[in-house]
């Protein structure tokens, strides 16, 4: 029997319900059958996704297999197989990079823009991002928090601070994209970070950064001592 996808009820394919429930809904078989999006004539994607993993002792082993072994797996052809380990590959990677900024100890303004310009590459609008560090300027996260043309009514420090708190964290560096690749603060930017400052001022969290990356370069608040000044000069 030829069972398909869109044999089963719309509301149980796997592409739906993360349209419905977001993506942490589902399962491991529902994830990768939207990876291998689809199946045999004798199994659908996800029931296919069921027996590999059954096959192979769980989604943790998957990793430990290479092009010819999966290959092995009825149901799983050279072309599967190759979406399969370029998923493997690109997750490792992520996680690599994700560890890496998390123990990153930041130094210099010129560091965060060698560690997160990539982030910003063919970004049409501005992206506002906030660096949350422990008590050893060591990365604890980062946070992308807003969108847009960026101004006070839109960067709400309410936002910015939450996180902070969430997180246990001392200090933020805050980061955004001039699209346009102009590097020249604007003068909602100047005003967004003034209001930034003064507000962690008061709840004794030290914004000690603002980077705007554009094309060529960054400019840094700190650099040009528009936070902190003369005074401040040992904060990075």
């Amino acid at each position: 029997m030829n069972i398909r996808i869109k044999d089963i009820p719309a509301i149980d394919r796997p592409r739906e319900r993360l349209k419905n429930f977001g993506v942490y809904s589902l399962s491991n078989e529902e994830l990768l059958a939207i990876i291998l999006k689809t199946g045999t004539r004798e199994a659908s994607a996800k029931i296919l996704s069921t027996k590999l993993l059954s096959q192979v002792g769980g989604i943790r082993n998957l990793p430990k297999l290479n092009l010819s072994e999966l290959t092995k797996i009825k149901g799983i052809g050279e072309a599967k197989a190759c979406t399969l380990l370029a998923v493997i590959e690109l997750s490792k990677r992520i996680n690599q990079e994700v560890a890496t900024i998390q123990n990153l100890k930041i130094t210099s303004s010129l560091l965060v823009y060698k560690y997160y310009k990539d982030i910003f590459k063919n970004q049409f609008q501005e992206h506002f991002y906030c660096i949350y560090l422990d008590n050893n300027k060591r990365v604890i996260e980062d946070k992308l928090l807003f969108k847009g043309t960026l101004n006070q009514s839109i960067v709400h420090p309410r936002e910015v601070f939450k996180e902070a708190y969430l997180l246990s964290a001392s200090s933020i560096i805050c980061i955004h994209n001039h699209p346009s690749g102009n590097l020249v603060p604007s003068n909602e930017d100047i005003a967004l970070t003034d209001r930034l400052v003064y507000i962690g001022q008061i709840l004794g969290i030290e914004i000690i950064d603002h980077v705007i990356i554009g094309n060529t370069g960054y400019y840094s608040f700190y650099e040009n001592n528009l936070i902190g000044g003369k005074n401040n000069q040992n904060i990075l």
